[in-house]
């Protein structure tokens, strides 16, 4: 392909690759930018948008992309590589997936009209909502709404009477229906803009909720993959990517001249040892979660669903790679020397936001707990099989 054809490739849908070269680079040199505003700018929403973040999971039939949980996973840790905040906001792609539990004509009222909607979401804790005439009057405020700044649609967790299942309701209004409560004061994932949403009496359909969890209204391959294995693998991979941008600034400045004259870092057999360590931990991490996913992926193209030995891996790598991300991103800070404790340095807040990653519930210890507990057959925690 010549230049002029790759150019006008790149300016039709998805961003080709020198676009996401670009793209990825500016979101990189604008980190501290992110970290002061506390949120991802609607600006770099777009062009998440452009690099085909949000119709990703979306069937062609509604103008997405339909990839697999792999090929979503790796532009994710690309995006979390040039900021881990901005790598999170962006791994909400993954509500097409979850969405799908919607009755089919309002899946396709969503994504039908804009494939590359974006959904955010504060699921927990469920308030009560009242059953009025025309749908559910939803009040109350909920925390932890990730990526609600660049949101289109908001969902909130609720309870209702006539729910007779043990998982929570999810209601979905426009974004304009939600008031943001700016409550984003951390030190890990700072730029994720995970405020708490406030809702005031909003009369939501009943056919604009669902039930977080259920069985998906639609038969596509990315519908079968088992949800919550997708949710804590998108998330996991953010560490990855942390401690990828981590490895990479060791590589890089371990082979410039020290200023005293003293060997260069890379020449030095401690750093060499540490680095190659932290590198291969980083490695045996990826390698088995991409291979565990194009694994279930297969499976998929000719089963309903992952046998049930498979779904407990896909929940157990993803735990591996946050932890192991997070320990990656911590040895190559301990190679950073003192400069890497000045505040914004890129080692010290990669570490921190690898650390946060792990912390999830969906990552946590307790993940690990069940993964042993379902190989022993014995009771698990929801999400598990």
């Amino acid at each position: 392909m010549n230049v002029q054809a790759a150019q006008a490739q790149d300016t039709d849908g998805a961003a080709g690759p020198t676009d996401k070269a670009a793209i990825l680079a500016g979101i990189r040199a604008r980190a501290g930018e992110f970290q002061s505003l506390r949120h991802i700018p609607q600006d770099v929403v777009d062009q998440f948008k452009r690099l085909g973040v949000y119709r990703a999971f979306v069937p062609e039939r509604f103008g997405g992309d339909a990839v697999s949980p792999a090929t979503f996973c790796r532009l994710i840790q690309d995006i979390a590589a040039a900021d881990a905040s901005a790598g999170w906001v962006a791994s909400f792609g993954v509500s097409a997936t979850y969405l799908a539990t919607l009755p089919r004509d309002t899946y396709a009222a969503i994504f039908g009209t804009n494939p590359d909607t974006v959904f955010a979401g504060a699921m927990f804790p469920p308030q009560a909502a009242r059953t009025v005439p025309g749908g559910y009057e939803v009040r109350g405020q909920w925390p932890w709404g990730s990526g609600i700044m660049g949101a289109d649609l908001a969902g909130a967790g609720i309870k209702v009477e006539d729910n007779d299942t043990k998982l929570p309701l999810i209601a979905i209004m426009p974004r304009d229906k939600v008031t943001v409560v700016d409550t984003w004061k951390t030190v890990g994932l700072a730029a994720t803009g995970s405020h708490d949403i406030k809702v005031d009496g909003v009369v939501v359909p009943r056919e604009w909720t669902f039930v977080r969890g259920s069985i998906p209204t639609m038969e596509d391959r990315q519908f079968r993959y088992p949800s919550m294995a997708l949710a804590s693998q998108v998330l996991a991979v953010v560490a990855l990517g942390a401690a990828r941008a981590n490895l990479d600034y060791i590589h890089e400045t371990g082979s410039r001249q020290s200023v005293t004259g003293a060997p260069k870092p890379g020449a030095r057999p401690y750093l060499q040892t540490e680095y190659a360590k932290a590198r291969s931990l980083y490695l045996g991490a990826q390698a088995l979660f991409y291979d565990t996913l194009d694994e279930a992926w297969e499976q998929l193209a000719d089963n309903d669903r992952v046998d049930r030995d498979l779904h407990v891996r896909l929940r157990l790598v993803a735990s591996k790679a946050a932890k192991d991300g997070a320990e990656a991103a911590r040895m190559a800070f301990a190679l950073g020397g003192s400069n890497a404790i000045e505040q914004g340095h890129p080692l010290i807040r990669n570490m921190i936001d690898a650390a946060s990653v792990a912390q999830h519930a969906f990552l946590s210890e307790g993940t690990l707990t069940a993964a042993g507990a379902a190989m022993f057959d014995e009771p698990t925690m929801p999400g598990y099989p």
